[in-house]
């Protein structure tokens, strides 16, 4: 789990938490940074799918992205994904990211399907050479319905040294393609959650940005593989075996992850802002009581 750019760990991405009006809420986002920082994240992210960025404004963005640099205050790297659909706007969000503080950004391709490679290239590669902090390619075309190939990455990284993290959505298989491809010229953050962690960790990658309700364990999970021994592997695996069945349930789908998910860390966390911001699937008696009970299991933060 080498790291190049310096930034490995667990990074959670924060849930956007929204009062009973539909407002985000104050309290309760910096409660939900508090407890992560309690519990010894290695980073923190913000503004990713997980922090509902296609459901926020322009402003909002900016609010919670400054809400979050404020709470973190420096003590861990913090991670702004950037979603503006402009290589202008990009620029001016990355580096409103890097007065904040943040220490990297992930950038979303524009949702623009069917352009050619080269184009997205070229679009990643203008805000890189105008960013004043380091940068991560979010690449899920399963979430996004775009993205770059293994060779498209490594072409890009060549071209821009300042774009050094690829963030994925991928099975630990595909990321051990990738990391035979670029090797440890670039680091490898996955994401689903969670699901395969172990696998992704033993694959190449150097770390993971899962979502924000079980956190505190995955960060357990992470240092006990990052003992490169038996026994911390084997503790990891303990762990990983009591997430697993959460992170299958969470994962089905973007909403199902929001509608429950926000519940899971509401019921750990004591906090009542856990709707996601309309729309979305109201959710089923079986399924708050799931969330629930894995809450239970998991314990208080």
């Amino acid at each position: 789990m080498k790291s190049n750019s310096g930034f490995h760990g667990v990074y959670p991405m924060v849930y956007a938490l929204f009062d009973n009006k539909g407002d985000l809420c104050r309290k309760a986002m910096r409660k939900q940074i508090e407890s992560m920082l309690k519990h010894k994240v290695h980073g923190i992210g913000v503004l990713g799918l997980a922090s509902e960025v296609n459901k926020l404004s322009t402003a909002e963005r900016h609010t919670l992205m400054e809400w979050v640099a404020e709470d973190v205050g420096g003590s861990v790297p913090l991670a702004v994904t950037v979603a503006e659909a402009s290589s202008a706007g990009q620029i001016e969000f990355v580096r409103a990211a890097g007065t904040l503080g943040a220490k990297w950004a992930i950038l979303q391709p524009p949702q623009v399907k069917g352009v050619p490679e080269s184009e997205l290239i070229r679009f990643f590669g203008a805000v890189a050479d105008a960013s004043p902090i380091p940068l991560g390619i979010q690449n899920a075309p399963e979430y996004l319905g775009i993205g770059l190939s293994h060779s498209g990455i490594k072409e890009l990284h060549r071209a821009h040294q300042n774009v050094k993290i690829i963030k994925l959505e991928a099975t630990a298989i595909s990321i051990a393609q990738l990391h035979d491809e670029v090797g440890d010229s670039m680091d490898i953050f996955n994401g689903r959650g969670g699901i395969e962690m172990v696998d992704s960790l033993r694959a190449g990658a150097v770390g993971i940005i899962p979502g924000g309700e079980s956190f505190d364990l995955l960060t357990r999970l992470f240092n006990h593989m990052h003992k490169g021994t038996k026994e911390g592997e084997a503790e990891a695996e303990q762990l990983y075996a009591q997430l697993l069945p959460l992170l299958v349930l969470l994962m089905e789908s973007m909403d199902t992850f929001l509608v429950y998910g926000k519940r899971v860390l509401g019921h750990r966390l004591g906090i009542t802002e856990t709707s996601p911001r309309v729309p979305y699937t109201p959710p089923v008696p079986f399924g708050l009581e799931a969330a629930r009970r894995y809450a239970t299991q998991l314990g208080k933060l």
